[in-house]
């Protein structure tokens, strides 16, 4: 009967690892990126890297829920489309790819200046208590959240930006335009 035992315990345990180690059980843990590539590029029309496409890959560091249903896909908006799944609660910022095209197009004989940040203007765009969305992210991707300014800023400012705890400890973030912030230190080309 105690060999019985073990012999079972060892088929499970065994079971366990071939069903931990398989491709199909780690492709069901989390969001399928490749699938998130096609429905973005599927959805603006244009493929990575081409005119109004994804400027790249979505990161493969991401570990999203799988979404029970297809993500709805929503853009641009504001140079990026929007992937998210209401079932699971989750969204992200796909940048895209400038899709204008110019007539006269000249090629600089000197290398440019870096950009700086936006100089700070006394105009202030976001007021105490304004909804806002704080972005966090580079070239590759960037995550949104919703959160609610603590302070007024104008453009280039830095404010003070709180979610719903009101425990939670507020974050530093750059008024970039009315109602957007960002978190400065994200490397954006």
């Amino acid at each position: 009967m105690n060999v019985r035992r073990q012999v079972l315990r060892g088929i499970s345990i065994l079971a366990v690892a071939l069903a931990v180690s398989s491709p199909a059980a780690a492709q069901q843990k989390f969001e399928n990126l490749d699938r998130l590539d096609s429905l973005v590029a599927m959805t603006v029309g244009a493929n990575l890297g081409e005119p109004g496409g994804p400027v790249a890959p979505i990161d493969r560091r991401l570990k999203l829920i799988p979404c029970p249903g297809t993500p709805s896909i929503d853009g641009p908006v504001f140079g990026a489309a929007i992937v998210k799944c209401d079932a699971v609660g989750w969204r992200i910022r796909v940048p895209l790819a400038n899709g204008g095209v110019q007539a006269n197009v000249t090629v600089p004989t000197q290398r440019a200046a870096p950009q700086r940040a936006p100089a700070p203007s006394r105009e202030i765009v976001v007021k105490r208590g304004d909804p806002v969305q704080l972005v966090a992210g580079g070239a590759a991707f960037s995550v949104t959240r919703l959160m609610v300014a603590d302070e007024d800023g104008p453009i280039g400012g830095m404010i003070r930006v709180r979610g719903e705890d009101k425990k939670a400890p507020p974050v530093l973030a750059q008024v970039v335009e009315m109602g957007m912030v960002r978190i400065p230190g994200f490397k954006e080309n």
